[in-house]
């Protein structure tokens, strides 16, 4: 599959290609280009010259060419769906919502775009201002690098190229090298509905290659990153040499917290729906599971009981209820991690065992604070290392004690006893009753510490893709 630059599909200048495998067979299905630093300078050229016709074209033509697009898109919902699964691993009808996903998302930022309010601040709030009126617009940024992970291609496409071209930017997308391809399909599935081909264009290529150089290219004014910790660093230290504006949404080891008041078999089910969708690959997940002593032994014996009849395998068979992870790399990164984990000491009551690119659904118990998984290590995989604790205070200083902060969740009915935890647990969000994962549309998600900066979602992203400008009127009513 080719890549997108300039609305027409081209391969690499060097000639070099990346071959894309079945994550669950490891059959190569297709291949992309592997662009090289010429490439991403052609299309940074192209979208340079294109912003300003995009900028400049009626908000009303924008939304009248998108929602073709839409339109066109529902046709493909299956033929993606099953694309997305067999590159990522999803279960196939989580696929097919993903693509549901990308038409309620843009129909939602196109809502908002069109009802947007621009300001006109006071004249009379100091002397001599009596006359003057000030207004200020929202303009657009520019040209906005987004670049995408392999867990949720297409969920996280809708938060950054949405926003992005409905206020009008341009967009140069880097889709992740494991799964590319339903990104790149979907956005030749824009062009040939109309949006133009300077307005959005897909590079593929590894990340040290076309994500660095994006972020590094001074023409390029921001960059929207999903990704792990270690590349964000990156790519900041890359915008910051000329000051672009960066969004990055990073890793986290969130904590579920489940007091001893809480409903046993609706924690093992909020852990169950948390931990298992999408082979533990969220960044979101319940990744560390606190639970009060004192129910500690009766919920973990619950939740390996219903960790033991998961059934995974083939993410494109319907009874499947969890799929693999992306790759077999992957999915040794997680065996390594895990008898790392059981080598300081924890005790592995089910699972643990890897069959190439599938991980078996696994309880860890007996974890103290003194082990890796219990605080920076990241694990993107169906695996729950359970820590007991006593007192609130000791809850939180368990979850609060990581570089983390993304989104925690807490499980009790006393809504006061959530409240006050959540108030003290240093994240950006908090979930009661319901899974870290918890996400919508208009949610302002994001992270502090290490998880990153800048928020997602319809409530704020809008925001975050454009610039303020002022227009003084002097004298108008003199």
């Amino acid at each position: 599959m080719e890549m997108v630059i300039g609305g027409n599909k081209v391969v690499s200048s060097s000639g070099k290609t990346i071959d894309v495998s079945n994550s669950y067979t490891q059959e190569v299905i297709d291949s992309v280009p592997a662009a090289s630093k010429e490439d991403v300078q052609k299309s940074v050229f192209i979208a340079d010259k294109g912003k300003k016709t995009w900028e400049n074209t009626p908000l009303y033509k924008r939304v009248e060419i998108i929602h073709k697009f839409l339109a066109n898109l529902a046709d493909y919902r299956d033929a993606l769906g099953a694309l997305m699964s067999k590159e990522t691993g999803k279960l196939l009808n989580d696929c097919k919502g993903e693509v549901d996903y990308v038409i309620d998302g843009f129909k939602g930022y196109i809502e908002i775009a069109s009802h947007r309010l621009d300001e006109i601040l006071p004249a009379e709030n100091r002397p001599g201002a009596e006359s003057d009126i000030t207004l200020t617009y929202r303009v657009p940024i520019g040209i906005i690098a987004c670049i995408l992970p392999f867990n949720y291609p297409l969920a996280l496409f809708v938060h950054k190229v949405a926003p992005a071209i409905v206020t009008g930017n341009v967009v140069i997308i880097k889709p992740p090298s494991e799964s590319p391809l339903a990104i790149t399909r979907l956005v030749q599935i824009m062009i040939e509905s109309g949006i133009p081909g300077d307005v959005v264009q897909v590079v593929t290529g590894s990340g040290s290659e076309v994500g660095y150089e994006l972020a590094s290219n001074p023409l390029v004014d921001a960059v929207s990153l999903t990704g792990s910790v270690e590349t964000g660093l990156r790519i900041a230290e890359c915008a910051a040499k000329n000051l672009k504006r960066t969004f990055l949404e990073l890793g986290g080891n969130d904590a579920l917290i489940i007091f001893r008041d809480a409903d046993i078999d609706k924690a093992v089910n909020i852990v169950f729906g948390g931990r298992i969708a999408n082979a533990g690959q969220i960044c979101a997940a319940s990744k560390r599971v606190l639970v009060h002593n004192s129910i500690k032994k009766e919920f973990t014996e619950r939740l390996v009981e219903a960790f033991k009849n998961i059934k995974y395998g083939d993410p494109m068979d319907p009874n499947t209820e969890m799929g693999c992870l992306v790759s077999v790399k992957a999915a040794e990164k997680v065996e390594e991690q895990v008898n790392l984990t059981i080598s300081q000491g924890a005790k592995c009551l089910c699972g643990g065992m890897r069959d190439k690119s599938l991980f078996a659904p696994t309880v860890l118990a007996d974890v103290t604070l003194d082990m890796d998984i219990a605080t920076d290590m990241e694990v993107f995989g169906p695996v729950v290392p359970i820590l007991g604790f006593d007192t609130i205070d000791e809850a939180i200083n368990i979850a609060n004690a990581q570089k983390y902060g993304l989104q925690h969740a807490i499980v009790t009915p006393d809504i006061s006893l959530a409240l006050k935890t959540a108030k003290r647990l240093d994240a950006g969000g908090v979930v009661i009753n319901g899974p870290n994962s918890f996400r919508t549309h208009d949610i302002a998600f994001g992270g502090h510490k290490m998880s990153g900066m800048g928020v997602e979602g319809m409530s704020h992203t809008m925001d975050e893709m454009t610039l303020l400008k002022n227009f003084v009127l002097k004298d108008i009513y003199a």
